[in-house]
């Protein structure tokens, strides 16, 4: 049977509170993290991420006590990255309930970190985030940014998915940063590319603007399907997106007739 396809929520938080904004600015508030990871639990999601959007920026780790909250309410795997900068940084988020770690940032400064975080707990706790955009310099035509998408490196995000995938990156979390929050649908150009180069898991991020935008991103190459704004402004549910890669012949994994979804 084939692998179902994951809807992921993405609860983007700064200073304990989601986030959502337009190519990573002009950010409005969108809600409680904990009261919408239990939403998010009720109806049906297959996964949860929570990003800590300015954790790298500003130097510091993700909070952990926000993170143990959030943890509490869902029993579906739960992601968390931002600000993660070591082994000691990844166990102290699993600890406090993270089933997946994502790492961005540090791992461009250091990239043996993804091998020594893989050795240490195994690739599926790793989760790279991959925050990319255009660019003519590169080979590919995409580059990296970091600090949330503040600063471009001038690295090849082609190149860079493949090499992270070789050092123990378990999945690919990608991020359109051109697509990010202009609810015109995902980046499928840069989905194909990348799911030409890495044969770990890709999770498409970026651009989710209706229920139709949804399958084009799985078969451009996507394992899972990730959106914030549409969710938490209750534009569209986990439901309506499920049904809808399921009428396109897409497998998911659909609540009971009793659920919320």
């Amino acid at each position: 049977m084939a692998v179902a396809v994951r809807v992921i929520p993405c609860l983007d938080v700064a200073a304990g509170r989601v986030v959502k904004g337009v190519n990573f600015t002009g950010l409005r508030d969108a809600g409680d993290p904990v009261e919408l990871a239990r939403r998010y639990d009720r109806e049906g999601a297959d996964e949860l991420t929570f990003l800590d959007i300015t954790a790298s920026a500003a130097g510091r780790q993700t909070t952990l006590e926000v993170v143990s909250r959030t943890a509490e309410q869902v029993f579906i795997p739960l992601t968390v990255g931002g600000g993660v900068r070591s082994v000691a940084d990844v166990d102290a988020l699993l600890r406090a309930g993270a089933d997946k770690v994502g790492v961005n940032t540090a791992a461009i400064a250091r990239p043996e970190l993804l091998a020594e975080i893989a050795d240490r707990f195994g690739r599926q706790v790793l989760v790279l985030s991959v925050d990319a955009r255009r660019a003519a310099a590169t080979e590919s035509g995409f580059e990296v940014t970091t600090h949330g998408g503040r600063r471009g490196t001038g690295i090849d995000a082609l190149r860079w998915a493949a090499r992270a995938a070789e050092l123990g990156a378990g999945e690919i979390l990608l991020n359109s940063m051109d697509a990010d929050g202009t609810r015109a649908g995902f980046d499928t150009e840069l989905i194909s590319a990348v799911r030409a180069v890495v044969s770990v898991p890709v999770i498409a991020s970026g651009g989710a603007g209706e229920v139709g935008h949804f399958p084009p991103a799985v078969a451009a190459g996507a394992d899972a399907v990730l959106a914030a704004s549409i969710f938490h402004y209750r534009q569209t549910s986990i439901g309506e997106v499920k049904r809808g890669l399921a009428a396109a012949g897409l497998p998911v994994r659909l609540l009971d007739p009793a659920g919320q979804g």
